[in-house]
């Protein structure tokens, strides 16, 4: 399907857009488009890929016409500029609506006006039952998101969640390395706090899924394991030989919850089960007020959420056997300089 085509992606010079590249620039794809405001990061991807087929393009979503001049000729689009780090969101959160919310709009707005063929957004399990800034930023992309693709059958606009992305720059992966490698204590926030353990190959995977998968509207879910802080540090422990290393318990941080959820009570009830994947179609009811007031829905009282509490829960060895997957965990074992993804 990416044969001489296209491929537009927004926040382009992040860990997903990088991983994109790795999986496409060989391929038969025509063109990749990189659009960010980081010029420094770009450069850095100009001299690190040198390769014909990537174009970049300088700009911020925030700037409809700047996203308006990267979308002509363009086919395809994932949408994964985005602010994503929880506190800096939480203490600037009219600058994660701008960004997530009405950046959101305008690369929909353009992409629609010219004539993309598919659209695919990426979202996270923060936007579920969301109590943080970035969440509700995120939830109300994907509700953007939605009411986009009710109008228009011209560009397929759907999208992704998927949780944190392991060992990627700013999660806690790296971090715990650090501070093991130096000889320091582990500072955990909640050692039965779980969370899903995704790999960045695992997020790709889902987006393409998505593309190649999707009617207008779709929401995707991956279905993935998820462990416990604490079966988390007993593994890279045992990876990096510090069994002796100590843990600090520093409480639960501002905006953080026990677990995380990938589909809520009432999504479940709607999600088609794909064996790998969920797919929740979209509500296309209109404004018909006694539709949503009048008849309810035996499903939904009967469905539990997605989280990652009640999902597949990794021991240590099967902890083990996933970080292991990981380049920058396999580099740091083999002794060499490990380098995190954007």
């Amino acid at each position: 399907m990416f044969k001489d085509k296209t491929l537009l992606i927004t926040g382009g010079t992040g860990s997903f857009g990088n991983a994109v590249l790795r999986r496409f620039l060989d391929s038969d794809i025509r063109e990749i488009r990189v659009f960010s405001r980081d010029e420094k990061k770009q450069d850095d991807m100009r001299k690190a890929y040198a390769h014909e087929k990537l174009k970049f393009y300088l700009g911020d979503v925030r700037d409809r016409q700047s996203v308006t001049d990267a979308m002509h000729h363009v086919n395809y689009v994932f949408h994964a500029a985005a602010l994503k780090q929880v506190p800096s969101c939480e203490f600037h959160p009219m600058e994660a609506t701008k960004t997530n919310v009405f950046g959101t709009e305008n690369v929909l707005e353009s992409a629609i006006a010219a004539g993309v063929e598919r659209v695919i957004c990426l979202s996270t399990d923060k936007a579920v039952y969301p109590i943080n800034a970035m969440g509700i930023s995120k939830a109300l992309m994907e509700k953007v998101a939605t009411a986009k693709a009710r109008k228009t059958q011209r560009t397929i606009i759907c999208t992704t969640r998927y949780g944190n992305v392991m060992a990627s720059r700013g999660s806690v992966i790296p971090l715990f390395v650090d501070q093991l490698r130096g000889g320091r204590s582990l500072t955990v926030t909640d050692p039965e706090m779980t969370r899903f353990m995704m790999t960045l190959d695992d997020a790709v995977d889902l987006v393409l899924y998505a593309f190649s998968n999707g009617s207008p509207g779709d929401i995707f879910v991956q279905k993935a394991p998820a462990a416990t802080i604490a079966t988390l540090i007993e593994a890279l422990k045992q990876l990096l030989n510090t069994p002796d290393a100590a843990v600090q318990i520093i409480g639960t941080r501002h905006g953080e919850k026990l677990y995380e959820a990938l589909l809520s009570r009432e999504e479940r009830a709607a999600s088609l089960d794909l064996g790998n994947y969920y797919r929740v179609p979209p509500d296309m009811r209109d404004l018909n007020y006694d539709a949503y007031f009048e008849r309810g829905d035996v499903h939904i009282t009967e469905a539990t959420e997605y989280n990652s509490h009640n999902t597949h829960r990794l021991d240590v060895d099967e902890m083990k056997q996933l970080l292991l997957k990981l380049p920058f965990i396999r580099s740091i074992i083999a002794g060499e300089q490990a380098v995190l993804d954007a």
